[in-house]
């Protein structure tokens, strides 16, 4: 594809959504961001949600945006209050691409955590806006629906192989196409036993993952689920990064045979330079990118062609603009989008990137996330999940607003201790990075 037939093709959706947008809302007065709130929450259930409402000069118009982050929540909540919202407060809330670039150079430097989460925070809340003054849902100024409704893949995991199988029939069952298979949680089936094995004499004593062992026994699952299930069912695998790059591309050609819909995660993001080696031996499909914060660890991944599914997470990247952007290099180059929208996960960022995935042609499966009730009272107009499908209520913006009363009835309560869930450690006590 010529470049310019390419910078075209980026365009054209844009250009035709802000027309409509624009006809709908021409005559308006201007409209300014008035103020920022900061929105922490619990949600009566431990999560750390940090939530942003940008009000506007047209009064009773506002927009939600999700900055939750489960590792820095109240660090987010601090940078917001005393340094970006006031930043925000009387730039014009139409603007939205500018007002990212601005707030993406206030600070100097580029990129990270905290700093990602507090632009796409922004960045919803103002496309949420924008589609609520021109009466329509953020997907038809994205360009419009380019299919029915958003397909996700289910979490399976069980104690052995047999529990595995069941739990993946039940999502079968319910009408979920597409199934995540672990054996035990991350590491599961490479797990040695605490207190077992060759050890130092003193010190870790605990669970300890080894490498060998998961490579074994993983693939020996995948066959034992092709065999109970058959093909038709979507098969989905996450390693979290505990493997060294060399194990990654063992693991990643014992596997083949079995038909994975893709293998989340193989390397940690210090070691993505083996996609290479990867790719020169295997067809399984490679996920990649949960942790990605910088377009400098994905761009390389798709436009090389060494990925087949991008996992980062909307508020991650930068917000709707940031996935559009994505969305657009995956089709280019012929990658899909997989975003990240599990765990800790809250239901503002999850609409956001249905809407994306609603409008977008590189579109591959987004992840499942399903709240309790108590939290669909907090924030209404959370989507729903039905046989699995994800469905907005398709109403203007993103369709979600907050309970602010019942927002403040749970606080912000700190984050349990310990470093379990992300931590695994080998024989010699020594870390696996997740």
């Amino acid at each position: 594809m010529r470049r310019r037939d390419f910078i075209a093709s980026l365009l054209a959706a844009p250009i035709a959504a802000t027309a409509q947008e624009s006809s709908r809302t021409r005559g308006l007065p201007p409209l300014t961001i008035k103020n920022v709130k900061v929105i922490p929450t619990s949600a009566g259930r431990g999560y750390q949600w940090i939530f942003v409402k940008i009000e506007t000069s047209e009064p009773g118009l506002h927009g939600i945006g999700s900055a939750s982050n489960v590792n820095n929540a109240f660090s987010i909540a601090t940078a917001i209050d005393k340094h970006y919202g006031p930043f925000w407060v009387g730039k014009d809330a139409g603007r939205i691409e500018d007002n990212w670039q601005n707030t993406h150079t206030r600070g100097y430097w580029r990129n990270g955590t905290i700093h990602n989460n507090v632009m796409s925070a922004l960045d919803m809340a103002l496309w949420d806006i924008k589609g609520k003054r021109a009466n329509m849902p953020v997907f038809d100024l994205l360009g419009g629906k380019a299919r029915d409704a958003v397909p996700m893949y289910a979490h399976a995991d069980g104690r052995d192989m047999n529990q595995v199988a069941e739990n993946v029939k039940k999502y079968m069952e319910e009408g979920y196409r597409h199934v995540r298979a672990q054996m035990g949680g991350y590491g599961g089936g490479g797990m040695i036993a605490p207190g077992q094995g060759s050890r130092p004499a003193t010190g870790f004593k605990g669970a300890a993952f080894d490498e060998e062992l998961y490579i074994d026994i993983i693939p020996k699952l995948f066959e034992h689920l092709r065999v109970k299930l058959g093909n038709d069912v979507k098969l989905c695998h996450d390693v979290h990064e505990h493997l060294s790059p060399i194990m990654g591309v063992e693991l990643s050609k014992r596997v083949e045979p079995y038909r994975l819909f893709f293998l989340e995660d193989v390397l940690s993001p210090e070691q993505i330079q083996w996609f290479r080696n990867i790719r020169q031996v295997t067809t399984t499909p490679m996920a990649m990118g949960e942790l990605f914060t910088h377009p400098h660890e994905w761009v390389p991944l798709i436009s090389e062609r060494l990925i087949d599914f991008f996992r980062g997470r909307v508020s991650q990247i930068g917000g709707i603009t940031a996935a559009r952007k994505v969305a657009a290099l995956c089709e280019t180059f012929g990658c899909r989008t997989a975003f990240q929208e599990g765990g800790d996960n809250d239901p503002v960022n999850q609409l956001a990137a249905y809407h994306v995935d609603l409008s977008i042609s590189s579109f591959g499966i987004q992840e499942e996330n399903h709240f309790p009730p108590q939290v669909h009272e907090l924030l209404p107009g959370t989507a729903q999940l039905k046989g699995g499908y994800l469905y907005g209520t398709d109403g203007p913006g993103l369709g979600i607003d907050i309970n602010e009363t019942l927002a403040a009835k749970y606080p912000l309560v700190a984050p349990r201790g310990g470093d379990s869930w992300t931590t695994v450690r080998g024989m010699d006590g020594s870390l696996v990075k997740p």
